[in-house]
């Protein structure tokens, strides 16, 4: 690849004007060839070359860069959010009223302790907490304050707990955190009856860790100058010394940790989107000795649990497209010595497996419905666990108890908020342990949940999940939200999510698509939307757009998109692809600079996401595919909707320069579309901002903006011009 740039300098857009003006971002030319190709990137130069600086510290963003994403948040400032002041407020305190402010989660037994997260009122960060397992359901019964969130993040603009696990005796307690939103993690292990550190922190890390199995070491992912996880480390608390353990050379594969069901083992994996390898070693080993459960072939996926003394293994091994089920001798080194327990079933998705010591738990889906299934140790016998609901999510809770006959699980449907059960394996019993409350009320009977299928370009069936107000005609006069994601095989839950209700309150529709590229329909619905197929994720997006307003979900010209990271790709491909059908576009932190994205090895998702979108560095056919569809490179002069399009400054995932050069060539390419507003979170990463209310404010204004798209905030016009 050879790169040419002009480097003849120009102001960015003058944040000190009083007259709200949409700013105009300098255009340099910068011409980049690759496997014969060449482009014309103007905007490049708002990606700082000092990136990865940025990343760890803000403050170090070079001034022009800036001054530009400066002046366009002062300029949706002045014309959306201002404007829009009063409704977001108002939309604000709804989402806050729905939310349980000292709410806390069902106490999990692990050994003499039950440990669960509570908040306090007003609280923005969680409380790690322990009380006697003896009183683990009694809310009176003393506790212990292990970790206080709001407390640590005082001073900081953001914070975020990653992993947080107690050592085997339960005396320190170990705990990542992220205070840029960088994804870089700092380890801290505190002793807990003192409330003093026992070791230096570990810098630089993923945010997930093991013990050792005598607690003496913390077992963790480094993560690179790139911000992959390349190795795992052993930390010895005692020394401080940290002692390599694994090393992944292939940046195409990312590293990950986690322990056995029984606590026994530490499984090591390294993988893409598309191929894994396990290994392991005992986790009580001084001086670990990594096995190799099967090394990575290409295109085979295969995880990992230790039950009844042999690995179980959810595979695709041998065209088993929608995974099944294998099981092996601990001392297995290769695929031969699999041998099949539960064989592929075409249509039914085997998602994974919790092992206890008498069962044996799985979640699978079929026809877009997850269920889970119990198989017993002692004869093998199966029984199910599902619910009648046409649309509805369904989650395993692991816990931290083996030896126990009691399964958690937690349930939730657009209409009914989230349930947490205890399940007696032997007598089959479920008992409701909390079930979320919605303080300032919610009434499952006012609200319709429905499932549809929307005949996509070739006759393919979309499915399409709906919430509505019973009292919401379906006349062809709603608006819609239609939510999308359609990317890695990720299916959106048919969840409960109580924002939404502030639009479906306000007469919405909220749609759920569920396009291929996701595993709502099985591992070949994502499959038929990856690679040369990725086009059916947007064209089954439109498709269900077009849907619901021919069967009268929708009002013409009142469709707002929504979607975000790779479903913020979607936005623009579709924003290119119809753009009148849409009467607005939510972007949020998207992935729309593709074809650069795909080329630049150096960016932490790069080499990993090649199987997903394809080499363009090396492969003419996967440049032209991918540059056929990239948002960013398809900008053209056509009828764009009102667009809010939203960044993090520290985001590692979608990084910042993507949205602002896309909004950027959407204002010079397209000045009679629009109008567009960027909003870069100059304090936070991929998730927005951290704390419960803080990310309210954000959806309060994505709502806001939605609803002013279809007409319904006075003295706000978003129309084209």
């Amino acid at each position: 690849m050879t790169e040419k740039t002009d480097l003849a300098a120009a102001p960015a857009a003058d944040a000190s004007t009083a007259a709200p003006v949409a700013p105009v971002a300098t255009r340099l030319h910068h011409e980049i060839t690759q496997v014969g190709r060449t482009r014309n990137d103007p905007y490049h130069w708002l990606k700082d070359d000092s990136w990865q600086d940025v990343m760890r510290d803000p403050s170090v963003l070079r001034a022009d860069i800036r001054e530009y994403l400066e002046a366009e948040n002062a300029y949706t400032k002045a014309m959306l959010e201002d404007p829009t002041a009063g409704l977001r407020e108002a939309l604000f305190q709804e989402m806050k009223g729905r939310i349980k402010e000292d709410d806390s989660t069902v106490p999990e037994i692990d050994g003499p302790f039950a440990y669960y997260t509570r908040f306090r009122e007003g609280g923005e960060y969680p409380i790690i907490a322990r009380r006697d397992a003896a009183d683990a359901f009694n809310p009176e019964a003393p506790e212990t304050i292990l970790l206080d969130g709001d407390r640590m993040a005082e001073g900081t603009d953001y914070f975020s707990f990653g992993g947080v696990d107690t050592s085997p005796d339960h005396k320190q307690i170990a705990y990542a955190t992220d205070t840029q939103g960088s994804e870089f993690y700092q380890i801290r292990v505190k002793d807990i009856a003192s409330g003093g550190d026992t070791a230096a922190p570990i810098r630089d890390a993923y945010g997930s860790f093991e013990w050792s199995g005598g607690g003496d070491a913390i077992y963790w992912v480094h993560r690179d100058e790139n911000a992959r996880p390349d190795a795992v480390y052993r930390r010895n608390l005692a020394t401080g010394e940290d002692h390599l353990v694994y090393e992944e050379k292939d940046p195409g594969y990312f590293v990950s940790l986690s322990k056995s069901s029984d606590k026994t083992v530490i499984f090591i994996t390294s993988g893409s989107h598309t191929t894994s390898e396990w290994h392991w070693f005992p986790a009580d080993e001084a001086v670990p000795q990594v096995r190799t459960i099967a090394e990575r072939v290409t295109d085979n996926e295969y995880s990992v649990d230790l039950w009844d003394g042999r690995f179980y293994i959810t595979t695709n091994l041998g065209g088993a497209v929608d995974f099944k089920l294998m099981r092996a001798p601990m001392d297995a080194t290769s695929r031969d010595q699999w041998e099949e327990i539960i064989p592929h079933r075409p249509g039914t998705l085997l998602l994974g497996t919790h092992a206890q010591r008498d069962y044996l738990a799985r979640i699978e889906r079929e026809n877009g419905l997850p269920r889970i299934v119990i198989r017993s140790r002692t004869d093998g016998s199966e029984h199910t666990i599902s619910f009648p609901e046409a649309a509805y999510d369904l989650d395993l809770e692991s816990g931290y108890e083996y030896d126990t006959p009691v399964l958690r699980f937690e349930y939730a449907s657009p209409t009914t908020p989230d349930q947490v059960f205890d399940y007696d394996l032997n007598t089959r019993e479920r008992i409701l342990r909390k079930t979320r409350e919605v303080p300032s009320g919610h009434n499952p009977e006012d609200y319709v949940a429905e499932r549809v299928m929307a005949p996509s370009w070739d006759g393919v069936e979309v499915p399409v999940t709906l919430l509505r107000r019973k009292d919401t005609p379906v006349d062809g006069t709603a608006p819609v939200l239609l939510y999308g994601y359609g990317s890695y095989g990720i299916t959106i839950p048919a969840d409960f999510r109580s924002g939404r209700l502030s639009l479906v309150d306000r007469g919405f529709v909220y749609a759920i698509v569920h396009p291929r590229g996701g595993m709502a329909k099985g591992y070949q619905w994502y499959l038929d939307g990856k690679l040369d197929k990725k086009t059916n994720t947007f064209r089954d997006f439109i498709a269900a757009g077009h849907y619901l307003i021919d069967h009268g979900y929708a009002a013409p010209g009142k469709v707002v998109a929504h979607g975000g990271s790779a479903g913020g790709l979607l936005m623009g491909a579709v924003a290119n692809m119809d753009p009148d059908l849409f009467a607005g576009i939510i972007a949020a932190v998207p992935f729309v600079d593709v074809i650069n994205t795909m080329s630049d090895e150096s960016l932490p998702l790069t080499p990993p996401e090649w199987p997903e979108w394809g080499n363009p560095l090396t492969s003419a056919e996967d440049y032209d595919r991918i540059a056929a569809y990239s948002p960013y490179d398809n900008v053209g002069d056509k009828p764009y909707p009102a667009m809010f399009i939203t960044g993090g400054l520290s985001d590692p995932r979608v990084t910042y320069w993507e949205p602002s050069k896309w909004v950027a060539r959407l204002r010079h390419d397209a000045p009679d579309g629009g109008p567009y507003f960027l909003k870069i979170n100059m304090d936070a990463g991929h998730g927005g901002a951290s704390g419960r209310f803080e990310g309210l404010k954000e959806t309060a204004t994505e709502y806001a903006f939605a609803l002013a798209a279809v007409g319904k905030v006075e003295d706000v016009v978003l129309t084209r011009k």
